[in-house]
């Protein structure tokens, strides 16, 4: 979330004078993430004071209703397969639209009428659909439901995990992407076993995404130095 005082232009990049941010706590089994938060945050000031002093407080809300709304393998102790939609069980319905909305509520109540996002790249072109669709019912509902125009960004929507690293380089050069690889989290199971692409159990759909990319971005980088 992005509270901006006030917002400028400078070609294609925007200039934010003050962030906060917020995460969720709905019962997911890699609640750990929720402890790299605060960690990272205090090294994003540490290494890039440029960028400290625009960082304003975080937020974790509770979304426990998520929960209980069905079981899936992001929040019960069970096995991570592949169902019949295509997508594996870890996909937990309507749980972004619920991000959105108390971001949005939260937003508001801060002041802020923009929003970003970390949304990862859908992986076919139906949830790429699926995704589009999503967010613009998302602006169009906060909206409504908040009688005040939002904007939600979603820049990593459309770029993959090597685009990802290589948007990190380009923004913190080596010293973000150390910090990415050290202190973030994104294994489903809650593995904190440490790899060159990062901390994980390696197996998880969302490791598996992260090490393929970290793979690519690091070939790409190669091909570079050698041309």
């Amino acid at each position: 979330m992005a509270r901006i005082r006030p917002p400028a232009s400078r070609g294609r990049s925007r200039i934010f004078a003050f962030v906060e941010t917020v995460g969720f706590r709905y019962g997911q089994r890699h609640a750990v993430e929720l402890d790299c938060r605060p960690v990272i945050l205090a090294e994003l000031r540490k290494r890039f004071p440029g960028w400290g002093g625009k960082l304003g407080e975080d937020h974790v809300l509770d979304l426990g209703v998520i929960a209980s709304l069905g079981v899936t393998a992001m929040t019960e102790d069970i096995e991570i397969k592949m169902t019949e939609s295509g997508l594996p069980n870890t996909f937990v319905p309507g749980r972004n639209l619920l991000f959105f909305t108390a971001a949005a509520a939260l937003a508001y109540r801060r002041g802020s009428g923009r929003s970003w996002a970390e949304c990862a790249r859908p992986t076919s072109p139906a949830t790429r659909t699926a995704a589009t669709i999503r967010s613009r019912h998302c602006r169009w509902r906060s909206a409504l439901g908040m009688d005040r125009r939002f904007v939600l960004e979603t820049p990593l929507m459309w770029i993959d995990k090597a685009a990802t690293f290589a948007l990190a380089e380009e923004l913190g050069g080596k010293p973000l992407v150390e910090l990415i690889l050290e202190h973030t989290h994104t294994c489903y199971l809650g593995s904190r076993e440490r790899h060159e692409w990062g901390p994980g159990c390696g197996e998880c759909p969302a490791c598996k995404l992260r090490k393929d990319g970290h793979a690519r971005y690091r070939a790409a980088r190669a091909s570079r130095r050698s041309a």
